[in-house]
């Protein structure tokens, strides 16, 4: 990536609250092209509201994001702020594809048409191509022959490999993940961090919102550590989980790892 190549992701002075809870306390983050990025906390510090206000799920009310360079635009709507333009979200969010903790998969179709459902129907796309497409990226993740099988056929490492698949489908510049191994078991969730390893490995940009310290340590090109609201420690993974700067981080990864 060369020095005038603007983050996929860069986001300055974001603050978010519900009601009198701030949740995010003006945090700013990037996300370079072709890096991986992890989110790391306790429950309650603000990482999954950070990935959700990324893909603009959530308003903020404070703060800048911006795509490619391009900031979002936002207009006032009573005391919040919402985006102005639609077309924008709608262009933003197709080259943001999000990996959720729960698979949601659709249960009234195949795997096969969950990966290809959002290229036919938001992109328009035509459809011998991106079932090629789709079932080449099931291939990819190792499922390539559930591809006419139901979602409540697979196990739960199965569906989320499927649901990697179907975020790829969109070719997105970008790839949100939202702890996407907590709802597995162990075993399973080796599954899935094999394939977020395998992309990691093709430079795919990537955040990552994770309890999994050695998924994080291992694929991260840069670590997020946010305690209540605000970014408390950041850096490459090495420095962070092999010499923390903050008691608070200390204390995190002890008792993280001693769980």
């Amino acid at each position: 990536m060369s020095e005038d190549t603007p983050p996929v992701i860069q986001i300055t002075g974001l603050h978010k609250a519900y009601g009198q809870l701030e949740v995010l306390k003006g945090v700013s983050m990037t996300a370079p092209r072709g890096h991986v990025v992890s989110l790391i906390g306790s429950s309650g510090s603000g990482k999954s509201t950070l990935l959700r206000c990324c893909n603009l799920l959530e308003n903020s009310q404070q703060g800048e994001i911006l795509f490619d360079g391009e900031a979002v635009h936002w207009k006032r709507q009573g005391q919040e702020r919402v985006p102005a333009d639609r077309a924008q979200v709608t262009r933003f969010r197709t080259n943001l594809s999000m990996v959720f903790q729960q698979f949601n998969l659709w249960s009234h179709m195949t795997i096969l048409q969950n990966v290809m459902e959002a290229p036919l129907t938001v992109l328009g796309e035509k459809r011998a191509e991106v079932e090629e497409r789709a079932r080449a990226l099931l291939d990819k993740v190792g499922i390539g022959d559930k591809a006419d099988a139901w979602p409540a056929q697979l196990s739960g490492g199965q569906q989320q490999r499927a649901a990697i698949a179907r975020a790829l489908c969109m070719e997105p510049r970008a790839l949100l993940f939202d702890e996407p191994t907590s709802a597995l078991d162990p075993e399973l969730q080796q599954e899935v961090v094999k394939v977020i390893k395998d992309l990691a490995a093709e430079h795919r940009t990537m955040i990552i919102v994770t309890h999994d310290m050695r998924l994080a340590a291992d694929v991260s090109d840069h670590v997020v550590f946010l305690h209540e609201g605000v970014i408390c420690e950041e850096g490459p993974p090495d420095r962070l989980f092999g010499a923390p700067q903050t008691e608070r981080l200390r204390q995190f990864l002890s008792a993280t790892m001693a769980a």
